[in-house]
């Protein structure tokens, strides 16, 4: 079952009087649990180097495009790199590799079927076999990225990276379900090499202060940041009325996207994060965009779950145009996270370096 993200965990609503002293002993206990896992397990070691990209906070911040960018550098320097994911929101628990087959998204996930699109990727919820079974199948390997698991003690990583939104930032700061940390910072602080902040796009909320006064003064590892930007031509949306429907963890990002593109949005449509569309939905967005000149359009993510269902209508697919992201970064911060990268992937065999967050 998924948590729906609470309104008071960004500050649109208060937290309920009554409910607030249990919530923060659950926090409480939620974060102590996630340290003593950590404290608790011997991590495995790789053949080949990993690299992690997650998030500090439940919900979306755009680790996946950002694991994404870093196979894509790999690649393009020769490298060959695997990605690992838990496969969120597919029926696979793996170890198994991802096929690019119809109903592709329902069985592994969205994010690892787009992760799959780049490189092969190896879904597994249990991460050390997930790791073992790529250096069980012969594959020449350069790198694992691990697309989320910042939190996950399993394996020892090379290098990690976690995603901030610098819109949303951290929220109340605190831990779930009190707030959408996913362990105390100081906690989380310790795990990271470096941060990347996704910078806010246009008619969306200013940077959050509090973040940026976080990582100034409470991380002493490199900070980038990284503009989450359309990918291909999107002039065919200027003044074009479309309805907008996403089932991602902040749907309102894609929104902000689509008005700072000039798109005439009529209506926005919001599902549940990993939403899994039936026909219901398909017949209630093909009515919205019943008249003629209205497109309808999604996230990549949502994209490639549409033909999940066998009695789905063709048409939505057909009618549905997807609007995918990319990573574009400053020329020195590029070159900031290249670094980062080869130090971790072009000494293989070199001494790891295991997180040693604080002891409870």
């Amino acid at each position: 079952m998924r948590l729906e993200e609470p309104k008071w965990w960004y500050g649109d609503a208060p937290c309920p009087r009554l409910l607030a002293p249990l919530l923060a002993a659950l926090s409480q206990l939620y974060g102590w649990v996630a340290q003593w896992r950590f404290q608790r397990r011997q991590p495995y070691r790789a053949r080949f180097p990993v690299i992690c990209v997650g998030n500090f906070t439940a919900g979306g911040t755009g680790k996946t495009p950002l694991a994404m960018f870093i196979a894509r550098q790999l690649l393009a320097e020769g490298g060959r790199p695997v990605f690992l994911t838990r496969g969120y929101g597919g029926r696979e628990p793996g170890p198994v590799w991802v096929e690019d087959t119809a109903g592709a998204a329902r069985r592994f996930g969205d994010e690892a079927l787009l992760l799959a699109r780049v490189a092969p990727t190896l879904v597994a919820r249990d991460r050390k076999l997930g790791v073992r079974a790529i250096e069980d199948s012969g594959r020449k390997v350069s790198a694992v990225i691990m697309d989320d698991g910042l939190q996950n003690p399993a394996l020892v990583k090379d290098l990690s990276i976690a995603v901030v939104d610098g819109g949303r930032g951290l929220g109340n700061g605190e831990v779930i379900p009190a707030g959408p940390l996913r362990a105390p910072m100081e906690f989380q602080l310790g795990l990271v090499d470096a941060i990347v902040v996704t910078e806010p796009r246009a008619n969306a909320a200013p940077p959050n202060p509090d973040v940026k006064e976080l990582l100034r003064h409470g991380f002493h590892g490199p900070v980038l940041e990284v503009a989450a930007v359309p990918q291909g031509d999107t002039a065919w949306l200027s003044g074009t009325p479309v309805v907008a429907f996403a089932g991602i963890a902040n749907p309102a990002r894609f929104f902000a996207l689509l008005d700072s593109l000039g798109a005439r949005v009529l209506e926005r449509v919001v599902f549940p994060d990993h939403h899994n569309f039936k026909r219901a939905d398909a017949e209630r967005l093909l009515a919205l965009a019943h008249a003629d000149g209205v497109h309808l359009v999604t996230t990549e993510k949502d994209w490639v779950r549409l033909d999940g269902e066998e009695t789905m209508p063709v048409e939505l697919l057909e009618r549905t145009r997807p609007l995918a992201i990319e990573m574009a970064f400053s020329d020195r911060d590029l070159g900031r996270l290249t670094s980062l990268i080869a130090t971790a992937t072009q000494h293989p065999g070199y001494p790891k370096r295991a997180s040693r967050p604080p002891r409870l």
